[in-house]
């Protein structure tokens, strides 16, 4: 499994700005700009190449048809405290595709493998069967 030396995000290429907080929150939440959005524009980026083609192919929808990450940030009250927060949750998304997958190779089950599925699908069908009305009797219940 190949794996990138760590990466660290370039904070010049990361552009913020300060919105107002939704959600609950008193006076503070309705006249502070306490919330951030964080783009990051992932083609432009200093990232390598093969990072920036397994960033723009997660099915994330916070990355724009563009390559724009936006991420927002405002679990916090202050916005220093969100700005880095959100920095390190691109951070984060950056160092989950950091590692290279493993390509898989198709085998063949072994025969061993095959038995055991056989003999498990023959039990199993042998419980289904015996759920099935029992043969021999009447509707009423008693045999002839």
């Amino acid at each position: 499994m190949q794996r990138h030396p760590p990466i660290l995000v370039d904070e010049s290429e990361i552009d913020f700005s300060a919105i107002r907080a939704q959600g609950a929150g008193g006076q503070n939440v309705n006249k502070v700009s306490s919330a951030v959005h964080l783009r990051y524009d992932i083609r432009a980026s200093s990232l390598p190449e093969d990072l920036k083609e397994r960033l723009l192919a997660l099915r994330d929808s916070r990355i724009t048809q563009e390559g724009v990450l936006v991420l927002k940030a405002q679990q916090h009250r202050s916005q220093e405290m969100n700005r880095a927060d959100a920095v390190a949750r691109l951070q984060a998304l950056v160092d989950s595709v950091a590692t290279v997958p493993r390509v898989r190779r198709a085998t063949k089950p072994t025969y061993g493998s095959k038995q055991r599925r056989l003999e498990g699908k023959s039990q199993r069908s042998q419980v289904k069967s015996l759920r099935g009305p029992v043969r021999g009797t009447e509707r009423g219940g008693k045999a002839a």
